[in-house]
């Protein structure tokens, strides 16, 4: 049998012949690349967030009369990112950078491409422009173009129109639509963590699976304040005809944009997404944690059946404030410690308050052996939130359940169920 020629693309062999054999990238579009990475070693996401599946550094090549890269990617996979930038550019120079956002999991890489591409310019707004003075001790004089919102760049046939997204979530951030091809590089928003397992689309994976349970963890912690600034760019975005969205973080969307929409529509209006009860308890010795899984059966006994449960002591907060965004119903459950809230559902309640969560039905158990104050102290504390609703009657356990505080509790059951309704 004769040997099999294998044909390799004359590109391919420009690529080998330099060198640039590792590269990684996927085709957008015939004349756009994703030219990002994915880090899976990284344990915290800002040095806060778990990520046990990692998280992916979006950035996208635009290959057209002029050569356009939108962001760069995290430090920590730039030895990739560089070589996917150099193989899809074959032996072309870089001739701009836009820089839509400047956080360093995404600006850490300007300088590098700076020095390697020294006709580069630098595309950004005004505030972008400082922040690169603040990050970098570079000299960007004739270096730079300073956009403004609904400014465009033409690279040939492509044309970039600058939309700006102020706090969704650092003050500087925009957003860039191709106009001939109707994307939009959305920055940080529709992102979600998660590493990309080769599969780059919304239409490669399943979402609910897949991609949820990342993203609203990912939206609720790090966007969830901004909800009101989120609606305004979802209005820019709404002007325009978007037949794809490429974030900074994920997946890209190209068929199922209105599934992304719809959720960000009910997360930055602090809509809950289910009618359901999630059950958030802090325990000592076992007692109070008895209370909630007591609770949790009764309301299955009267057919609620969205129901989690959750300990604050062992539960990651940002897991925690992610379900809190999806359920219309908290049970919050925690002994008093020291005169206060138990410390771990005070620091829950602490990122409640200051990522904006409202519109919540909230009911609240107390256990205490002495002084069972923090149900009251939950309560005050509550009080300082928007729309939320405290429901009747505060359930107080003095050490350990007894008959009085289990008929608390069937009354309270029967106060969600009534309240679901």
């Amino acid at each position: 049998m004769k040997k099999m020629d294998i044909i390799i693309p004359i590109e391919e062999k420009a690529r080998k012949k330099r060198g640039y054999m590792m590269y990684c990238t996927r085709k957008i579009t015939d004349s756009i690349v994703w030219v990002g990475g994915s880090d899976r070693r990284l344990a915290l996401f800002e040095n806060l967030f778990p990520i046990p599946r990692g998280v992916s550094y979006n950035s996208y090549l635009i290959l057209d009369e002029k050569t356009c890269l939108l962001d760069t990617a995290d430090a920590s996979i730039r030895q990739q990112f560089i070589e996917n930038v150099l193989a899809t550019l074959n032996g072309r120079s870089l001739d701009y950078l836009v820089v839509n956002h400047m956080e360093p999991d995404h600006c850490a890489n300007i300088e590098e491409l700076a020095l390697r591409f020294p006709d580069m310019k630098i595309v950004g707004n005004a505030k972008t422009l400082s922040f690169i003075g603040q990050f970098y001790d570079m000299d960007l004089h004739d270096r730079t173009i300073t956009v403004t919102e609904k400014d465009t760049l033409s690279l040939g046939t492509h044309e970039l129109h600058f939309v700006f997204a102020p706090m969704v979530h650092w003050p500087e951030v925009m957003m860039t639509y191709e106009a001939s091809e109707k994307i939009l590089f959305s920055a940080d928003a529709f992102g979600s963590f998660g590493a990309l397992n080769g599969t780059l689309f919304d239409d490669e994976i399943d979402l609910d699976s897949e991609w949820l349970n990342d993203a609203r963890r990912y939206y609720t912690n790090i966007v969830g304040k901004y909800g009101v600034q989120v609606q305004t760019a979802l209005k820019k975005a709404g002007a325009v005809d978007i037949q794809m969205i490429a974030p900074l973080h994920g997946i890209v969307w190209r068929k199922n944009i209105s599934y992304i929409l719809e959720k960000y529509q009910l997360w930055s209006t602090y809509t809950p997404e289910e009618k359901g009860v999630v059950i958030l308890y802090g325990s000592m010795y076992g007692n109070t944690e008895n209370a909630a899984n007591i609770l949790a059966g009764m309301l299955a006994d009267k057919g609620i059946h969205k129901i989690a449960v959750y300990d604050v002591s062992n539960t990651h907060v940002s897991t925690l404030i992610a379900e809190s965004f999806r359920y219309s119903h908290l049970v919050l459950a925690a002994p008093t410690y020291n005169n206060e809230i138990y410390p771990a559902m005070y620091n829950y309640l602490h990122d409640l308050k200051a990522l904006n969560l409202q519109k919540r039905c909230v009911a609240l158990i107390e256990n205490g052996t002495w002084g069972p104050l923090s149900g009251k102290l939950m309560n005050e504390f509550l009080q300082g939130i928007k729309d939320m609703q405290i429901l009747e009657p505060k359930v107080t356990v003095r050490s350990s359940l007894k008959e009085d505080s289990r008929q608390q509790l069937e009354t309270l059951a029967q106060c969600i169920v009534d309240s679901l309704a």
